[in-house]
């Protein structure tokens, strides 16, 4: 069953966080396109695991706990995975509680912005597509955006709006890097860092990244991601190697008419690596 060849998809979001799909549409959605080990990694939050665990389970699917945590590193947002962990745990869910408490204040400022920039009421229209102020994000204020026939698409959004420099961009300052690892490994999870080709850091930043992260207790890596080109696969295959960390796999879905890759639909890690699932056979349910 843990084999390296295998439809692993341990990246991806429900209502939870950013995505449109319920924990349970997902896990059939899964299920239907032949993965065979899941995870359901929403942002900074897991009160959707147990619905997921429930959900693969009904589909004969294995499962592993998952979230994504935002941290700061070198001015960038970087994604933390955590795979494997124990949900019960205190440390972790104060640690992401935490880190979800400035979303609301940020999404604030984020409206103000925009409405300088003459686009109103788009906290209200954000909100509509989350429910919880603790959990919004630009995903959110993006389908506001196409919903108010602002922009088109969500990735023209991101192009005029809620990037650095442009109408509605607010920094937040995330969980730091050990802060997020360790959360994830005291709770007896196995942390990873998210797909990372599509931070914009020097070689020099990237490499201080893995270095940290590695030092701090981090295990593995995201190789085969839906933002990865081809060529990234090889090179962070390499860098997995370099650094000894296992290699992860995961779409990062949030929506059948956003996302370019579909759950499960990635090619398969290359070889000569060594699995996240293989570090965490006693933890698949």
């Amino acid at each position: 069953m843990y084999k390296t060849i295998l439809n692993a998809d341990l990246h991806c979001h429900s209502v939870v966080s950013d995505g449109t799909l319920t924990p349970e549409v997902l896990a059939e959605r899964a299920k239907a396109n032949g993965v065979e080990l899941w995870a359901l990694t929403d942002h900074d939050e897991i009160a959707g695991q147990q619905r997921a665990a429930d959900a693969a389970k009904a589909q004969g699917l294995h499962y592993l706990t998952g979230t994504e945590i935002s941290v700061t590193f070198a001015g960038e947002t970087v994604h933390i995975v955590g795979l494997g962990f124990d949900a019960s745990n205190t440390a972790l869910q104060q640690g992401l509680r935490n880190t979800r408490g400035g979303r609301e204040q940020r999404a604030m400022e984020m409206a103000e912005s925009l409405a300088k920039a003459g686009i109103h009421g788009a906290f209200e229209g954000a909100l509509k597509f989350v429910g919880n102020p603790e959990l919004i994000s630009r995903t959110h204020f993006a389908r506001f955006l196409v919903e108010s026939g602002v922009c088109r698409e969500t990735p023209e959004v991101f192009r005029k709006y809620l990037t650095e420099g442009k109408p509605g961009y607010v920094p937040h300052r995330w969980a730091s890097l050990q802060n997020a690892v360790n959360w994830i490994t005291q709770a007896q999870g196995v942390a990873v860092i998210a797909h990372p080709g599509r931070y914009r850091f020097t070689a020099n930043e990237e490499y201080a990244l893995f270095t940290e992260f590695k030092a701090h207790g981090g295990q593995g890596v995201e190789v085969v991601t839906g933002s990865h080109t081809p060529q990234e696969y090889l090179k962070y295959a390499e860098t997995a190697k370099e650094f000894g960390l296992a290699a992860s796999r995961g779409s990062d879905f949030h929506s059948p008419d956003e996302s370019h890759t579909d759950l499960g639909a990635l090619p398969f890690l290359p070889g000569q690596l060594t699995p996240v699932w293989e570090l965490l056979t006693d933890r698949i349910q």
